[in-house]
């Protein structure tokens, strides 16, 4: 996709201080309608901080940012009707059980009676979780947690999903059945927005961009950087711009 129309995502020069320290540092990116693209690097890169300002939970200090076409100055509010987000912190409340964290969740995103009713049956009979549906969070594995949180996360079909290391602690195989449910909700006309540690998934995004002190450093399809910085995978990519 090409053109500034299809860019769900516009940000340019924008800088975010905290006194004397500067977190983000004139990033300047967009992120295509559909797109899958990954937000990399390590703790104190300035990846949440930047995640906070896109999803309208903080100013910047300054520069350009829209998402979903609306400013993150002035309308906050309208960013986040059009916005779902998933941490791997905290994303469910554990003393809940799986049904009700749905409605609440749900309630918020102000679906009605029907659609909710409609739409979680859908969804716990996709994850195959309709018979545990009144077990209280805390109880099922994490990697039923896991699936479950991003589902309530695009449960009322944002046009935005922003995932802050949404694998973390899961195994391999939930891994990627989890990045199989990323891939169908592009499908669905979700854009992704996704941070994590794991290099490899770094190869299931569509772009990547790798922060290194507040900076972006590089930015390209997963390929075209292993080509640029003659590496094999993207761990390669990763460890030779945070060593420069």
């Amino acid at each position: 996709m090409t053109g500034g129309e299809e860019h769900i995502i516009e940000v340019r020069e924008m800088v975010k201080k905290f006194g004397n320290f500067t977190a983000n540092d004139r990033l300047t990116f967009h992120v295509e309608k559909e797109e899958i693209f990954g937000f990399l690097g390590a703790n104190g890169a300035g990846k949440t901080t930047a995640i906070r300002i896109l999803c309208g939970l903080s100013y910047p200090t300054s520069g350009d940012i829209r998402v979903a076409g609306h400013d993150v100055y002035r309308e906050r509010e309208n960013i986040k009707r059009k916005i779902g987000y998933m941490s791997q912190k905290f994303s469910l409340y554990e003393d809940l059980t799986l049904s009700e964290n749905i409605r609440l969740y749900a309630g918020i995103y102000r679906l009605s009676r029907s659609q909710i009713a409609e739409r979680e049956e859908q969804l716990l009979e996709r994850l195959k979780l309709a018979h545990i549906r009144n077990r209280l969070i805390r109880d099922i594995p994490l990697g039923w947690k896991q699936k479950l949180a991003f589902s309530v996360a695009i449960f009322h079909k944002p046009a935005i999903v922003f995932l802050d290391e949404p694998t973390g602690g899961v195994d391999p195989v939930t891994r990627r059945q989890f990045w199989e449910m990323i891939h169908d909700a592009t499908l669905e006309g979700i854009t992704v927005f996704v941070t994590t540690h794991y290099m490899d998934e770094a190869e299931y995004c569509d772009r990547v961009s790798i922060m290194v002190n507040g900076r972006i450093e590089a930015l390209d399809t997963p390929q075209a950087l292993k080509q640029k910085y003659q590496s094999r995978n993207m761990n390669e990519v990763f460890l030779k711009l945070a060593r420069k």
